[in-house]
């Protein structure tokens, strides 16, 4: 396996939390480090292969048809958005 160095620099509570993880599990930061990153980009790459899959051939054209199909009235009170919520969504608009 090829090995290539990379200068990290992590806010300083996230690597006091990964040092005391890797601690705990008898490794290296460095090597902690590591399968983080590579469970991280598996995870990335099984979701982007899941949602290839699932799309199938779908176009956005096809999504357009389904979203024309969805009634416009407001949703049910369990699934609106809070209002602060919405309000600091309004915001980054």
């Amino acid at each position: 396996m090829s090995k290539a160095t990379y200068p990290l620099k992590l806010p300083a509570s996230i690597k006091a939390a990964a040092a005391r993880l890797a601690k705990e599990d008898g490794v290296s930061l460095n090597q902690w480090i590591a399968t983080a990153v590579a469970q991280k980009i598996g995870v990335v790459e099984t979701a982007a292969a899941f949602f290839r899959r699932r799309a199938g051939s779908a176009t956005p054209d096809d999504l357009k048809r389904v979203l024309d199909k969805v009634p416009d009235v407001p949703p049910d009170p369990e699934d609106a958005i809070p209002p602060d919520l919405a309000d600091r969504l309004s915001r980054l608009r």
